[in-house]
């Protein structure tokens, strides 16, 4: 059976961490920013970790 390829959508989507944790950007944060409240924006900058079931499927399509 041959190697199967990665999928490139996912990879610029995700970044895995050393411990296999699947982080994605925040969501909303392309415009329609300034009505949204200072603590919002705030929270908006930190990464999400994926779901562990969603985390299994995204690492079986990198690898």
């Amino acid at each position: 059976m041959p190697k199967l390829k990665t999928r490139k959508s996912v990879i610029k989507k995700v970044r895995v961490t050393k411990n296999k944790k699947v982080i994605r950007r925040y969501t909303k944060q392309n415009h329609f920013n300034s009505k949204q409240t200072g603590k919002f924006k705030r929270f908006k900058r930190k990464d999400q970790r994926l779901f562990k079931s969603d985390e299994k499927n995204v690492l079986k399509a990198i690898n």
